[in-house]
């Protein structure tokens, strides 16, 4: 099971009941979070996770409303007691955008990695593995390099004792196997793979803000539990606004969400204009009915399907 939680949906600026576009997800107490704008501490703190355990830190793209807040909150990831390394994952030049940023808070206890997303044309796709996080970051289309990513949680085959026994594995490692761990006995491997069937259906959820819709972000969320996207207007006579700044509109979000045959929609990243995202919910429902407007620290826990 993975815990999914939206920090903040506003975009450009915050505003006294909305902070700046985030998400963070929580896997077996390790936290990931997407983006870092203004006042994104202050909501994490709210949503009640704590920070010590916050591990990898995905940034879409360098406007400040996306990444501003690092430098806060990695003071207060520091003050929380961490001491182990945290993963910094963006695009080219992050490591210099973070330490620049880092002026303001030069002494932390723990050692920040950074991963560089390489350069590359709108659709192209990149995948990494962070701890029991799979993963995968597209090549959007923003006025700056800008990226969308896809959590995929794998899941192992269902344990398989006639395997194991046929393959003479002795019993007091079934567990241990089943657990994924790799065990050498008597000169010989016994790997996880040995006592499982075919690999069961994962989870997977899909971010996507700060762009036009491309060709490439359908295949890209197919089959996602959960599809948080931007809607920085509901209004569809805002779309020629928005493409001129390269963002999208309700209706635009939800019919990427459409294409992509994913489970649920959530809209994000709000103009300060739209106080209300409400009143423009039923322009996307009547394209994918599953839609919800995202509110600051709204959360939802996604399991495996039961087989």
């Amino acid at each position: 099971m993975i815990d999914i939680a939206l920090i903040g949906t506003g975009g450009m600026i915050p505003l006294h009941n909305r902070f700046l576009s985030s998400m963070a997800a929580r896997l077996n107490g390790s936290i990931l979070l997407i983006d870092c704008g203004e006042g994104t501490q202050i909501t994490l703190c709210q949503l009640g996770w704590g920070f010590k355990n916050l591990d990898y830190i995905c940034i879409t793209h360098f406007h400040a409303d996306h990444i501003a807040g690092l430098p806060g909150l990695l003071l207060t990831v520091g003050n929380s007691g961490r001491t182990e390394p945290l993963i910094i994952l963006g695009a080219e030049g992050i490591r210099g955008v973070a330490e620049h940023l880092r002026v303001i808070a030069p002494e932390l206890p723990f050692e920040i990695k950074y991963i560089e997303l390489p350069s590359a044309n709108t659709g192209a796709q990149t995948s990494y593995i962070l701890g029991k996080y799979n993963i995968t970051a597209l090549n959007l289309d923003h006025r700056i390099n800008c990226f969308g990513y896809a959590l995929n949680i794998n899941r192992s085959g269902k344990f398989d004792a006639n395997r194991a026994t046929e393959q003479k594995i002795p019993l007091k490692f079934w567990s241990r196997l089943q657990n994924g761990e790799t065990i050498k006995y008597d000169s010989k491997i016994y790997t996880p793979d040995m006592v499982t069937g075919p690999a069961r259906k994962g989870i997977k959820v899909a971010y996507i803000t700060d762009t036009r819709p491309t060709d490439s972000i359908p295949d890209f969320i197919y089959g996602a539990d959960l599809f948080i996207c931007e809607g920085l207007y509901g209004d569809d006579e805002k779309r020629t606004k928005a493409a001129e700044h390269k963002h999208m509109v309700f209706s635009e979000a939800a019919g990427l969400a459409k294409k992509g045959n994913v489970k649920e929609l959530w809209l994000t990243h709000y103009s300060p204009a739209m106080t209300i995202p409400d009143d423009y919910l039923e322009i996307a429902k009547n394209i994918f009915p599953n839609t919800r407007t995202g509110y600051d620290r709204m959360t939802t826990n996604i399991s495996f399907d039961k087989e």
